[in-house]
């Protein structure tokens, strides 16, 4: 059970989280590593024991140092971003994750990165309307959920501030 404490989400005394709201947490604070100043995403994965495989952000290739002006253009800058889920899945082999976490649902492409990753179970936040992920998971049996609440979840990926409505602070 979360309950609200001065606009925080806690867990009561006694309580434990489940898997997937500790996957989202997870994943919640991996984006705000993020450098992409229009969207940030993070992911976390979780092997068969629920132990932590890593967790991972989108953002640019490292070592990359963006020109001035590279993220004025937010549709010209897209291209070049590296989504979470490809980057987390570089942290594993084929077989290794059972779990994802992503704060947004996966897009068609990392979708299928997924799949072919062999996991089993994916947990999202945010719903990406663009994507085909929920017909991808239903043809190969992944179970694909939403977590709308978990610790954490009512701040927004964007510099970790509370989202519109939170009564904390003010929507970027």
């Amino acid at each position: 059970m979360i309950v609200e404490a001065k606009g925080l989400s806690l867990v009561g005394v006694g309580e434990r989280i489940s898997i997937p709201e500790y996957a989202m947490a997870l994943a919640q604070v991996a984006s705000l590593r993020s450098e992409d100043p229009y969207r940030k995403v993070g992911a976390a994965a979780l092997d068969a024991d629920n132990r932590v495989i890593g967790t991972a952000y989108n953002g640019l290739a490292p070592g990359f140092d963006p020109p001035p002006g590279f993220w004025d253009d937010r549709d010209g800058r897209q291209k070049f971003m590296l989504h979470a889920e490809i980057n987390l899945c570089s942290l594993f082999r084929r077989g290794e994750a059972r779990i994802v976490a992503t704060t947004t649902m996966p897009c068609t492409s990392c979708m299928q990165t997924l799949c072919s990753y062999g996991i089993e179970e994916i947990y999202y936040h945010e719903i990406y309307r663009e994507s085909d992920a929920p017909e991808i998971a239903d043809l190969y049996g992944i179970k694909l959920e939403q977590v709308e609440s978990f610790p954490l979840s009512e701040f927004s990926p964007a510099l970790g501030r509370p989202k519109a409505g939170s009564g904390e602070g003010s929507p970027i």
